[in-house]
């Protein structure tokens, strides 16, 4: 059942271990699908070398994370800590300036994976067009889109009302269907000897690369792409609050992912170029894994592949969807968001949180650019990592959080690391993809991106407006004043079950 604190936003229910979490998280994996064609666009086979980097900086940055949610461990992953971290305790005054900080941080963080739902909505109509020749006569890439997302929406909501072990379960079969072909598509071309290293080799580095500004920025830009993608695994901290066991289970999720991720990554990429080469990637930009399928598996090969993917891509979309609910649900307790979005039915499932996910990626896919969305939603997690890590780096510093107990603890001096990656990700990582997209899509991604962060601002100020009515209202009652929004006892550090 759901608990309710005194301001109606529920608890959520402690229910999953750590391989539960994990089967969540298994969508992380297939975040490349978007980009496994685009990355060697700019940096040729070097691909390679970027995801493997890219899934080490997820390692340095999740033992940050993996140390805050066992401190924390009723705080929602990325957006729990940032927000607790950064409020400041018994203020007094109307708007908590650190408050707001650590409020816009869990909002980039919503933002960065809730576009999630809409990019890989586009693509299960871009395969389904392709797949189905009576879909591609009755309909458009663009309305089978709208309709994937319209159908795969209400499907996963109704499987996510029953809460988040049954969302595991989901994972476990999805995982079965999607993981285990897409590691055979990456390791058969090996087998099969269809992979000549010499497309690797010969093909390492861009022919026209320089070390100048430009293309320094453009680096920048590749890595912020690339973390979207292979630091995402941090998404199964953000259920600290679900697991039975917090102390032991997020570590545990957190770097399984972690290691499947860092092969996958790293091998997918290099089947693909050692197949199709760099310009045959190039000429399959969005789905260079169909090549591959056919010339090691034949025609029939291809329909498998696509079938597969599709399967791969609601596994993806279960993982966004319940990432960014839990999200809205930390930023609600917190207090950054008005209360509404706290709601959770008897389940604990924040139902509400979940429908206002699906209502703004429909939105999204109405706009038809997945190139738009995928570019708008690093820009969120590049300024989420960014201000999640500095958050670290004072809970390592402040005499309020330097004290509390943590069950698990990153190595010594790993504060500093945190400070090089944030600085990394603000201002090295935002600059880079705003410079990217203006040289690829034009302003319209950034601008998507800014405007959608800076609507936290005018949200923030009614939720903050809200508390102040609810408190007003309590103390005219006679009741003693209560910090309901931003409720202690429920973020305060937990002794670990035994």
């Amino acid at each position: 059942m759901s608990k309710s604190n005194s301001d109606g936003v529920g608890h959520l229910e402690r229910s999953i271990n750590w391989k539960q979490g994990l089967a969540i998280a298994l969508g992380v994996p297939l975040l490349i699908l978007p980009s496994l064609g685009y990355l060697p666009m700019y940096m040729a086979a070097a691909a390679i070398l970027i995801w493997g980097l890219s899934v080490m900086q997820g390692f340095m940055q999740n033992a940050a994370y993996a140390e805050m949610a066992t401190t924390f461990p009723k705080a929602s992953g990325l957006p729990g800590f940032a927000q607790h971290v950064f409020r400041t305790e018994n203020y007094k005054g109307k708007y908590d300036k650190g408050k707001l900080i650590g409020g816009f941080s869990a909002w980039s963080y919503w933002f960065a994976w809730n576009p999630v739902l809409a990019i890989f909505a586009i693509l299960v109509g871009g395969y389904l067009h392709g797949l189905f020749p009576v879909l591609a006569e009755s309909f458009t890439e663009y309305q089978l889109s709208l309709i994937s997302g319209l159908v795969i929406f209400a499907g996963l909501f109704v499987v996510n009302w029953f809460g988040l072990k049954d969302g595991a379960i989901l994972g476990y079969v999805l995982a079965a269907v999607s993981l285990i072909p897409l590691i055979v598509l990456a390791v058969a071309p090996f087998a099969t000897g269809h992979v000549d290293m010499a497309n690797i080799t010969g093909n390492w580095w861009p022919a026209d690369w320089a070390w100048d500004m430009h293309h320094v920025l453009i680096l920048f830009g590749i890595f912020a792409i690339a973390q979207w993608s292979a630091c995402g695994w941090e998404t199964a901290a953000i259920y600290a609050p679900e697991y039975k066991n917090p102390s032991k289970d997020v570590p545990k999720a957190l770097f399984s992912c972690g290691l499947i991720c860092l092969v996958s990554y790293v091998l997918v990429q290099t089947s693909v170029i050692g197949v199709l080469g760099v310009d045959g990637v190039m000429a399959e930009p969005l789905s260079p894994l169909i090549p591959v399928a056919r010339a090691v598996f034949g025609e029939a090969g291809s329909v498998i592949t696509i079938v597969m993917l599709i399967a791969a891509m609601i596994l993806i979309i279960q993982t966004a969807y319940l990432g960014s609910s839990r999200a809205l649900h930390s930023m609600t307790t917190e207090g950054n968001l008005p209360k509404a979005f706290g709601r959770t039915n008897r389940h604990g499932t924040p139902f509400v949180a979940l429908l206002v996910t699906a209502a703004f990626n429909m939105v999204l896919i109405s706009m038809g650019s997945l190139a738009a969305i995928l570019a708008a939603a690093a820009i969120g997690y590049t300024c989420a990592n960014g201000i999640s890590l500095f958050a670290y780096v004072k809970a390592r510093k402040h005499p309020a959080f330097a004290s509390l107990e943590r069950p698990f603890k990153a190595p010594k001096g790993w504060k500093h690391v945190a400070m090089i990656f944030g600085l990394f990700n603000l201002p090295l990582c935002l600059t880079g993809v705003v410079y990217l997209n203006s040289q690829e899509i034009g302003w319209t991604s950034t601008w998507l991106g800014f405007l959608v962060l800076s609507l936290y601002i005018p949200i923030w100020f009614y939720s903050q407006r809200e508390a102040g009515r609810r408190k007003d209202r309590a103390a005219a009652a006679g009741f003693p004043e209560t910090a309901s929004d931003n409720d202690a006892e429920d973020l305060e550090p937990v002794p670990s079950p035994r």
